[in-house]
């Protein structure tokens, strides 16, 4: 196809679609008042003056090819540009300085933004000479690296749609994205995930290249690549013909898609466009206080799965945006090695979701239990002041006591180095809620965690925390430019949360009955979620309404809450759930922190040290899970009894007393199942895997 007269063709006759398009929209969007409307309508009329879009009539779409109206307001009124747009600005500006780092032979090599775009350019062009078709997808499986991001930014300039897919999806799941995505290249990392495609290529009627960026492919074959030669490809397709499918491309169309991980069900692709996200990394940035490279380069370790937006916004979009500097960690960050790379290259910010501030929690108070008396005296003391400084005093830059200062300087910045926290400065939490007690253990450290709310539906982040708007255990406040509404509210102020913004998806791919069902009748994203905002607007979440437990009474119950302190009253429990939906009373599945095969990541037989040691003050020799479940082990038995005894007396009704409980064989994870990607619980896994126990606590 030759897109070289598009613009010539399309936009002056596309103009006057495109102004009452977009003040359509302000007819199906929320107003405070026609004065307001009317200010916002001139500044939407400003924006689009100088924006070029393609037509749309509707503010969604399931079509890959399609293209929506955008949100734009008076509070966002930023003109809409491309990913290319974005990136050749910080070209522009940072060009000379380091982009990239990755560590090979035991060195780090770093590439400048201009050979980041250079290489992002020359895998684009070797994607078109594969046959990349426009709006089909380029699916890219492996562990995060300088590959992928080329591999990324390439597939979406060349007039693709990028989708990552799950390092550890099984053989099926990368059918189902490659095939519902219409994928024409898969670019995966190494023979493992080459194994997985090769078990289904024949299944997948777009696929038409298969890349391999790590390592060389031990097969021949025709459609297979190694990364240098599917780079050298592109060599004979000139740059003309690539820069005029990028000039060709609109912010209102469909660039990433992200693939929800099933948590309730079929995965469905969120279909994120251009706007969505270059919109989303410049005010995510600015709220989490991320500084531009020309006030100061921050950096950053990469390790998290970028199929998952968090990470994607946070590494990838954001780093471009603000010039950052990306490390890529090893593959084995979460088994054992991000705490080394951290310790090497210092970040001056760092994101993890609530199971690696977990980790990294129970490491510490494993180091520290195993110190002598003084020391272990001296790090209490200082984390117990810092603790009680910091909750008092909820402005970072506040005047803080001369003893918290001597105990951060004698102790905990220390602490903090050993984790590689010397040099950092912000610390995001994301992708799933995370416990008050990791949040005050940290906060003991003298180490804030700034949580971020949002979906994969709102390109992230739509409330976030950070150094000026920092409650806990809030999420912070809505993002400038983002707007909120509480539905349903109760006599509580307890509502579900509605998303309206520039970084609300088009759609989910493929999926209108899906689409139509996440959207009210006024287009808001219904987030499904159920929270309050207090008289300040920071938001607390309170539950899940598909998780809301609801008993054979009609009791409505948020499950969180229980687990949450079933789990602080029971430090050696590692995951509890509810169960009762339907039933006559609630009851509740535990299982136990044990330590992790370092090879598959399945949690052992073997007990953890702290559960260990909880153990023992209880009187108990219990060293694996077998010691314990049955009711072997009558002084732990009796301690989860006293335990969720105490949780019953705090209960606001009998309703939400748990009755029954039981110990699990095996603790839950991502290779059993009932964990996804990013550590959130599927209970529906849950739920179908342990049938057999739950019926038994209703015999």
């Amino acid at each position: 196809m030759d897109f070289s007269n598009y613009e010539e063709e399309n936009v002056d006759k596309n103009a006057n679609s495109l102004l009452s398009s977009a003040l359509g929209s302000m007819a199906d969007g929320p107003k405070d008042s026609e004065e307001q409307a009317s200010v916002e309508k001139k500044n939407v009329e400003e924006v689009l003056a100088s924006a070029c879009l393609a037509p749309a009539q509707s503010l969604w779409t399931t079509d890959a090819a399609g293209s929506v109206r955008l949100r734009i307001e008076e509070a966002c009124p930023e003109e809409p540009i491309t990913v290319h747009q974005m990136f050749k600005a910080s070209v522009d500006k940072y060009g000379k300085m380091y982009a990239l780092a990755s560590k090979k032979n035991n060195k780090w090599e770093k590439i400048t933004f201009l050979e980041y775009y250079q290489s992002s350019r020359r895998a684009a062009r070797s994607f078109l000479k594969l046959g990349l078709e426009r709006f089909h997808g380029v699916a890219i499986l492996g562990f995060n690296s300088a590959e992928w991001f080329f591999s990324a930014i390439g597939a979406i300039i060349a007039g693709g749609i990028m989708t990552g897919i799950y390092a550890t999806s099984s053989p099926e799941a990368c059918q189902y994205v490659a095939s519902d995505s219409k994928a024409n290249i898969i670019v995966v990392e190494n023979q493992k995930q080459l194994d997985k495609i090769l078990q289904i290529h024949d299944r997948l009627p777009h696929l038409k290249a298969i890349v391999q960026y790590s390592g060389c492919p031990q097969q021949k074959l025709s459609n297979l690549y190694s990364w240098a030669e599917f780079m050298e490809l592109g060599l004979d397709v000139s740059e003309k013909e690539l820069d005029d499918i990028i000039s060709s491309q609109r912010a209102n169309q469909c660039c990433v898609l992200i693939y929800t991980s099933g948590t309730t069900g079929t995965s469905k692709g969120v279909m994120l466009s251009h706007d969505n996200i270059t919109w989303t990394a410049h005010h995510a940035s600015r709220v989490g206080n991320i500084l531009p490279a020309d006030t100061m380069q921050e950096s950053l370790v990469s390790y998290l799965p970028l199929s998952h937006i968090a990470a994607q916004i946070y590494d990838l979009w954001t780093g471009i945006q603000s010039g950052g500097l990306v490390y890529f960690a090893q593959p084995d960050a979460l088994k054992g090695s991000l705490i080394r790379t951290l310790q090497e290259v210092r970040p001056s910010s760092h994101m993890g979701v609530p199971r690696v501030w977990e980790k990294m929690m129970e490491k510490i108070k494993e180091g520290i239990s195993q110190c002598g008396y003084v020391k272990k005296k001296l790090v209490t003391w200082a984390m117990s002041v810092s603790l009680e400084v910091n909750q008092k005093y909820t402005q970072r830059n506040a005047e803080k006591p001369f003893l918290f200062s001597l105990a951060d300087s004698l102790v905990l910045e220390k602490l903090r180095a050993e984790l590689g926290f010397s040099c950092c400065q912000k610390f995001f939490s994301g992708a799933a809620p995370i416990g008050s007690e990791t949040v005050q253990f940290f906060l003991g450290l003298n180490i804030r965690l700034y949580e971020a709310y949002g979906m994969s539906e709102s390109t992230g982040p739509h409330f976030m925390s950070g150094p000026k708007a920092y409650k806990p255990p809030s999420c912070g406040k809505v993002l400038p430019g983002c707007r909120y509404k509480m539905a349903d509210v109760d006599s509580d102020g307890i509502g579900e949360i509605c998303f309206w913004g520039r970084n609300i998806f088009m759609g989910f791919l493929n999926m209108e009955d899906k689409t139509r069902e996440a959207l009210d009748e006024d287009w808001w994203l219904r987030s499904g979620d159920l929270g309050r905002i207090d008289e300040e607007g920071f938001l607390y979440i309170t539950g899940r309404i598909k998780e809301l437990i609801i008993t054979a009474g009609g009791e409505n119950i948020p499950p969180v809450p229980i687990e949450e302190a079933v789990k602080k009253e029971l430090p050696f429990i590692s995951n509890a759930m509810m169960i009762g939906d339907k039933r006559k009373f609630l009851s509740i599945l535990l299982t136990l922190k044990c330590n992790i095969d370092m090879e598959t990541m399945a949690p052992t037989e073997e007990l953890s040290l702290e559960a260990v040691k909880c153990c023992q003050q209880l009187g108990s020799q219990a060293t694996k899970v077998s010691d314990i479940i049955g009711g072997k082990d009558k002084e732990v038995y009796q301690a989860i009894q006293e335990g969720i005894d105490r949780v019953n007396s705090a209960a606001t009704s009998n309703a939400q007393h748990i009755q029954k409980w039981t110990i699990l064989r095996k603790d839950f994870s991502v290779s059993g199942g009932e964990l996804g990607p990013t550590m959130k619980l599927r209970r529906h896994v849950v739920l179908e895997k342990y049938q057999k126990e739950i019926e038994s606590l209703y015999k």
